[in-house]
């Protein structure tokens, strides 16, 4: 089994769902793939690269999965599908109702046309960083990059000016995913 660490984005809506009921579907979604899943923060933050577009709402989930970094692709491209995301038809950065990433796939580094891991825009990317330091465990044998080495890239990132709101911590976000997963989307944050 191999420690994985997948970064979620949305800033549009799918029929109803708002960002962050969308968030939480696919996180009850991955929950089914990643062994000992564990979600970060939810946070808002300003695009980047195509600037004319809403605000983001970014997490991250980590946890183990059993299967090759290719398979756990096809596994979030599916999952993306279901809420909404037909990469045919979108803008390069722009707007999508959901965005799945690998962020990091233990210490595997893969460079392909499919993918890339680490995520190649990672370390420079505050909506990825600060969910991902949540989640980063100590131990730096499982990834690649230490906690310190991620802390800095974040640092950089703010002071870059990338900004990015807290919004929910992760107990709250829990919470959220119970409504989900029990079907009562009524009691959902953004919807």
């Amino acid at each position: 089994m191999t420690y994985v660490v997948l970064g979620l984005g949305s800033n549009t809506y799918y029929g109803h769902l708002s960002s962050v009921e969308l968030l939480a579907n696919a996180c009850t979604q991955l929950a089914d793939i990643l062994e000992d899943m564990k979600i970060s923060s939810l946070y808002k933050s300003s695009p980047m690269y195509y600037l004319e577009q809403e605000e983001f709402f970014n997490m991250a989930v980590s946890g183990f999965y059993k299967k090759d970094a290719f398979s756990l692709l096809e596994e979030i491209h599916s999952i993306e599908a279901m809420w909404g995301r037909d990469r045919t038809k979108e803008v390069r950065n722009g707007p999508r109702s959901l965005d799945i990433d690998i962020e990091l796939f233990g210490k595997e580094k893969i460079s392909s046309p499919k993918l890339t891991v680490p995520h190649e825009r990672l370390s420079e990317r505050a909506f990825v960083l600060a969910p991902l330091l949540e989640l980063l465990p100590q131990n730096a044998d499982v990834t690649i990059g230490s906690p310190d080495f991620y802390k800095k890239k974040l640092e950089a990132a703010v002071q870059n000016r990338q900004q990015i709101e807290k919004i929910m911590d992760s107990a709250e976000f829990s919470d959220l995913l119970k409504c989900v997963s029990d079907g009562n989307n009524e009691n959902a944050y953004g919807g």
